[in-house]
């Protein structure tokens, strides 16, 4: 009978942590995915669907964390393979938000309930696709220790705020000229802002990538514009 080597069981084990990732990953895509098609077509049914699901989504997180905690338990892993488990506990755990942030987006259209919409929705959609766009290569380049492509993403940052303050700009503008609409623009408001925070925790995503390929632990270049504010009063 052939033994077990432990090198080979331990980088098994890692992979099939990985995969989990990869399908947590999934789960909680298809959760903005969907609670951002259910507000936009103000079906409470399907946000109803949304909103209990993410106890699925919760239960897939705390299994991963069960296992990453189970093998520093007992596989002895090497300093590379601990950083590997630290940024899978970390990244599992900023998908698990990512999921609290559609569950938020279906309450918020539950909320509304049959009132329509103060506006027809253009940019928030935008802003999901492209925090999508973002969280799934996010999780690629996590799974493949692609450092370059996860020193870039954080970049693309800006464009979600662009998107955020422009849809920011616009419900104000309705509140300001009909009160009439100010709890509706305001239920819109939230879902762009959860929006927002995802783009936030991709760019979390992504320093734990750079973390583990690296050991290299710093913030991210989001080319935050407030710095170029202090400068300016600076200068």
């Amino acid at each position: 009978m052939t033994a077990i080597n432990p090198r080979e069981s331990l980088d098994r084990a890692l992979q099939e942590v990985l995969d989990e990732v990869l399908v947590l990953g999934s789960m909680v895509e298809e959760a903005i995915r969907a609670s951002v098609d259910s507000l936009k077509q103000r079906d409470i049914k399907a946000s109803g669907k949304i909103y209990a699901n993410d106890e699925v989504i919760n239960e897939k997180h705390f299994e991963i964390e069960d296992r990453c905690i189970t093998l520093i338990a007992t596989q002895q892993p090497m300093a590379k393979d601990l950083r590997l488990l630290a940024a899978v506990l970390e990244i599992s755990t900023e998908l698990e938000r990512i999921g609290d942030y559609a569950k938020g987006i279906a309450k918020i259209n539950a909320l509304m309930g049959d009132e329509p919409l103060v506006k027809p929705l253009i940019d928030i959609p935008r802003m999901a696709n492209q925090g999508l766009n973002m969280l799934h290569r996010a999780l690629g380049a996590f799974v493949a220790g692609d450092v370059e492509t996860a020193r870039a993403i954080p970049l693309e940052d800006d464009q979600i705020d662009s998107l955020y303050n422009q849809v920011y700009r616009e419900l104000v503008t309705y509140m300001i000229d009909d009160t009439s609409t100010i709890d509706r623009a305001n239920y819109l408001l939230w879902a762009a802002h959860n929006l927002e925070r995802m783009a936030d925790r991709v760019t979390n995503i992504c320093e734990r990538t750079v973390y583990m390929a690296t050991g290299e632990m710093r913030e991210l270049d989001r080319r935050d514009n407030d710095l170029d504010l202090f400068e300016k009063f600076n200068s």
